[in-house]
This record gives C-alpha cells, structure tokens and sequence, in this order.
C-alpha cells in the first residue's frame, strides 16, 4: 500500500505558484543544464514555441501619423506656413545641403523650412554619409567647378565675406552639409569631393536663434542661420536673412509656448559651473570639453 501511494503521489503534476512561468518548471531547468528531457515536457515546449511563432505572425497596426503640410513638412495642426514668404525667394546662389542620414528623421529639423524659402531648382539636399563620382555625378561636377564653395571651419577656411572681395570667380553654388559637428566632420573628411571647394566659414557676431536645441559653443549656427547667412552675403541682401530665420523664431517661440526649455550652449554651461553630466572619461572628449571652457576653437 506504501509502495502504490508513494507511486500516485509521484505521478501527480508538481503544482506551481500563481504568476510562475513554465522556464521554472524542473524540466525547463533541466533542459538548461543539459539533464534528460521527458519526452511530455519537450512536446509541451513545442507547443509554446509554436504559440509564441505564432504571435508573431498577426498582423501589426501601423502607428498613425499626424497629418504633415506638404510646403513646411510640420504637423498641420502647428503648420509654420503663415511665417514663409509667400513666393520662394528670388536667389541666384545654388545651395546643396549635404545631409546625414541622423537629421532626416529629427521632429525639430530646420532643413524642410530652409527648402520651402528657396525655389526647388535652387536649394537641393542629398542625405547619405558617403559620396563619390560613381554615386553622385552631379555633385562631383558641381564639387570640381571653380565657383563652388564649402561651409566648413577648417584650418583653410577663408572668411566668406573677405574671400568673395578678391575672388575672381564670384562664387555661384555654396555647399553646406547638415548634422552634429562631429557628424558634419566624418562627412568632411571621408569624402574626397569635399576637398576641391575652396573652404570659407562665417565671421559674424550673431548669436544663434535656435535655442530649443544645445550648441557646442556661442558660436555655433543651425543649417538654416548658417544658410541665412551665407546666402544674405552672397547675394547682397540682408532682406534673404530676416525672411529665412522667420520661420525659425516662429518655431522656438511655439516650442517654448508648449513645455520646451531655452537650451545654453555647453560651453556656456562649462563656463559658468552649470553643466551637471559627468566628465567624459574618454582623453580625447575630455579634451575637447577643457578646450569649451578656455574659449579655444575646435
């Protein structure tokens, strides 16, 4: 009778706790530590991996988006239209935006406001971080004309205001490529093409009016102001400024309206104690930080 009760009691199904799943079972430890597998357990298995396989299947309703202005590419419910120009802007400068493919996706981008100034066959934006003639023909035509310039703050560049003074080609395209500093520089210099451009940078005392998003330093300008400004100097008119960095108020100024905060720049936050994330351990990091803090360029 002990032998026959002992036998029933070791048939019985070890009960589990409520909440437990089936990996805390005996056999799903077993089958862990490579023990023997009852052939029970394994089919019971299956048949979950067969119930999860099918999970995956069902079909998966796609997030609704809210309804974008086909001109300035924002939700419609905060279209930024009524701060545009109401004809694009009359320009002769060829603007390429080089941009990486991180900026295409951000909610705050200033590039689709950029393009809605501009007549389309003036302003064109190529997304990628690599570029060769293979891949691109007509940038590489456009990189190898003598009148096109580079927006970038290289050891080379020339100011834009002084070099268009004594160029003999006045400059007719002007490239600016679009991402972090650190991104914009992988692009610089891991393409070749960027390198026949004469190089020219900004010399302007104006703060950035994009204060929803961190700069690295004071000096610092988004692609839109860089672009405002660019192209105000090169076509001679300081109207192309204040109708491009409209746009860009109206923006900061709702986002601010809706919970956004005025961001400093971080050299600005070095310089005055107020940057609260920890040091950089990385040397080269570390010492671009301590650089942000002695006003010295990067």
């Amino acid at each position: 009778m002990e032998s026959q009760k002992e036998a029933r009691i070791l048939q019985e199904p070890v009960a589990r706790p409520p909440g437990a799943s089936r990996s805390q079972t005996p056999n799903a430890k077993e089958r862990q530590e490579g023990g023997p597998v009852p052939a029970a357990a394994a089919l019971g298995a299956e048949a979950d991996d067969d119930s999860a396989d099918r999970l995956w299947e069902l079909p998966v309703e796609p997030a609704k988006r809210r309804p974008e202005c086909s001109r300035c590419s924002r939700p419609q419910k905060v279209c930024l239209c009524p701060f545009l120009p109401a004809q694009p802007l009359h320009i002769s400068t060829h603007l390429y935006i080089i941009q990486h493919p991180a900026e295409e996706n951000k909610v705050l981008r200033t590039v689709p406001l950029l393009a809605a100034c501009l007549p389309q066959d003036k302003c064109k934006v190529k997304i990628g971080r690599r570029f060769s003639e293979e891949r691109d023909p007509e940038l590489s035509t456009v990189c190898r004309k003598s009148g096109t310039l580079i927006l970038y703050p290289g050891a080379e560049a020339a100011n834009l205001e002084e070099f268009i003074l004594d160029s003999p080609v006045y400059p007719s395209t002007i490239i600016i490529i679009d991402g972090t500093w650190s991104q914009a520089k992988d692009i610089f210099y891991k393409n070749s093409l960027f390198r026949h451009p004469k190089q020219v940078q900004l010399k302007t005392s104006i703060s950035s009016q994009y204060v929803i998003r961190m700069q690295p330093t004071n000096r610092c300008l988004s692609t839109l102001e860089c672009a405002a400004v660019a192209l105000s100097i090169l076509e001679k008119n300081n109207y192309i400024q204040e109708t491009l960095l409209r746009p860009l108020q109206a923006l900061c100024s709702f986002q601010l309206q809706h919970g956004a905060q005025i961001r400093l720049s971080k050299e600005h936050l070095l310089k005055n104690g107020l940057y609260t994330k920890p040091m950089p351990k990385n040397k080269r990091k570390l010492r671009k930080m301590e650089l942000l803090m002695n006003s010295v360029k990067i």
